[in-house]
């Protein structure tokens, strides 16, 4: 087996499926409906569009048990394994979440035009202006107490242009009908589903769903619990993997592909495979002329700031950082995959120690997703000093550090390449002052570090009473290029939480994709954003249910939010706030 495991994203191995693949019958079939039918989806009124979103919401709830054993099954874990949370919560609880949200925002284009930012508009010195779309309700302020979200707009709009940004594909007049091509991911069970409701409701277009191998088992219960967009033509799903997928790439009725993965398969997909693929990119002559959106991967950062941190403090983020690995196994897009410290900082070592005993108390994660073995042999072969933490097996994979890589080593895999697995690394950088520290760590994350997806800052409180530090901080998150930036708090979480966008930041050209170039989620349908940007305490609380030190409970915690989702309602918030506080 061959895998390009070089610079970017994993080129994955073909996955088997207990599916079999569609004919091309069946697939031209379902595109004569699509097409048959996507005239009527732009005519469809926005009230009717509730009424479907009421119906999804209804169907995926009653399913939801029966997707979450779907997805541990496939991934060898127990009803009451320590990681079933992470089924529960960005598997099924951030569907519900955003399902929600899109309900919201349609009630709110059917009185104004335009989705409703929940929070103020404010304009930066330079001009550039940011909406905060978080706390989205007014239940989240209890969910999620501390947490703020803001997304910043892309230079040129303005405060009293930003309105009519919103929902573009809402205003007239409308759009001529388009056939999107959605080609799953298949590592997070929600990814696909979002996808489809984004190209449905955001981007207006009729959708034809190609579930991925790994994870195609959930296609049965999707087609149970989009009925309801199936039944009048609007929504198909199909199966099948590479062959399949080539030949509907190719189709001339498939109007926009998107899709969410790596991006060796978007270069598959624009210029073709193999060296007559990548003789066309170099020639700049795409394989076809169609749209083609993407989701991509990323080497995910976490910048930490020196400060006078307490052991507690220690502790904290140290189960921190290593939940950002540990969540599915690694096999998540924004898993921390360097840790940036400044090399003076008397503490680091420290932190580093905490994180090898975070660590050492974890147990391991069946090695599901294909091509994992040979990925994270290839990093242990190019890094024989890595730490390993339990025991590996035929099926399972170690969690592993490689600390200390050199910094000055730029083409070092740990910085060029994402490894998709078990597996992050830890660099450290010169500088005489924090404030240059913070400057440093900012331009090695955007010139050395591959992807602009998403990347996470730490800075402890009594660091930023440091007028010259908190400056500092302010025109880092201003000038990091990723197109999510958590302060204090996971910026993968911006994923789950459905009013921020989700996706790299703009700019991507389609001969170095990197990241991606369009984003997804976005609730509030805004059309020029550029990132993402959240902020939390340095230390939460309660803490985050995401965290490993909270797996006992999140599984009940997130039940209980998915029926929350289900129908809202204050009397439900008690038990929440109880199981998060006291399990």
């Amino acid at each position: 087996m061959t895998i390009n495991i070089q610079h970017g994203s994993p080129s994955f191995p073909s996955a088997t499926s207990t599916l079999a693949p569609s004919s091309r019958e069946d697939m031209d079939g379902a595109i004569d409906v699509l097409v048959e039918q996507k005239e009527n989806w732009i005519q469809t009124s926005v009230t009717e569009r509730i009424r479907i979103v009421d119906s999804l919401i209804a169907d995926f709830s009653a399913l939801a048990p029966r997707w979450v054993a779907a997805s541990l099954q496939a991934k060898g874990l127990d009803e009451d394994s320590p990681y079933a949370g992470d089924e529960w919560s960005a598997g099924t609880w951030a569907l519900l979440h955003s399902l929600r949200q899109l309900r919201q925002a349609l009630v709110n284009i059917q009185k104004d035009g335009h989705p409703h930012i929940p929070g103020p508009v404010r304009m930066r010195p330079d001009g550039q202006v940011k909406a905060q779309v978080f706390p989205f309700r007014s239940y989240d302020r209890v969910l999620f107490s501390g947490l703020k979200a803001e997304v910043w707009m892309q230079p040129g709009v303005t405060a009293e242009t930003l309105s009519s940004t919103q929902a573009v594909n809402y205003q007239s007049p409308a759009p001529a009908g388009k056939v999107a091509l959605v080609l799953g991911a298949g590592n997070v069970a929600s990814i696909g589903p979002l996808d489809v409701l984004y190209k449905l409701f955001t981007d207006n277009q009729v959708v034809l769903f190609k579930a991925n191998p790994v994870n195609a088992y959930l296609s049965p219960l999707m087609k149970e619990a989009f009925r309801t967009l199936i039944k009048p033509g609007y929504l198909r799903v199909v199966y099948g993997g590479a062959e399949e997928g080539t030949y509907l790439c190719q189709h001339p009725n498939i109007d926009e592909i998107h899709i969410t993965g790596s991006d060796k398969t978007f270069d598959a997909i624009v210029f073709g495979p193999g060296t007559e693929g990548a003789a066309r990119k170099a020639a700049r002559q795409p394989l076809i002329s169609k749209r083609v959106t993407g989701e991509l991967g990323n080497v995910s950062p976490v910048i930490v700031v020196p400060g006078p941190w307490s052991q507690q403090d220690i502790a904290y983020q140290a189960v921190h950082i290593a939940s950002m690995l540990v969540n599915n196994a690694g096999y998540n897009c924004n898993a921390t995959r360097v840790i940036i410290q400044h090399k003076n900082w008397s503490q680091r070592q420290e932190l580093l120690q905490q994180i090898r005993s975070v660590l050492s108390h974890l147990p391991t994660r069946k090695a599901y997703y294909p091509g994992a073995r040979d990925r994270y042999q290839a990093f242990l072969d190019a890094h024989p000093e890595a730490e390993l933490f339990g025991t590996g097996d035929p099926q399972h994979l170690p969690w592993t550090l490689i600390a200390d890589v050199d910094a000055t080593h730029t083409d070092d895999m740990c910085f060029t390449t994402e490894a998709f697995c078990s597996l992050f690394s830890e660099t450290a950088l010169d500088a005489a002052s924090v404030v240059e520290y913070i400057e440093r760590a900012v331009q090695f994350a955007n010139e050395q570090l591959w992807g602009t997806l998403n990347i996470t800052l730490l800075a402890h409180p009594r660091s930023l009473k440091d007028p010259a530090v908190a400056a500092a901080v302010g025109r880092a998150i201003a000038r990091l290029r990723y197109g999510t930036i958590g302060v204090n708090y996971w910026a993968g979480t911006s994923f789950v939480l459905g009013s921020t966008t989700w996706g790299a930041f703009p700019g991507h050209e389609i001969y170095d994709i990197q990241s991606g170039n369009d984003v997804v989620h976005n609730s509030l349908m805004f059309s020029r954003p550029q990132k993402s940007v959240l902020y939390a305490p340095f230390k939460s609380m309660p803490t985050p249910p995401w965290f490993t030190s909270q797996a006992r409970i999140a599984p009940k915690l997130f039940k209980q939010m998915v029926r929350f989702e289900q129908s809202p309602s204050w009397r439900k918030i008690p038990a929440i706030i109880k199981t998060a506080l006291f399990g």
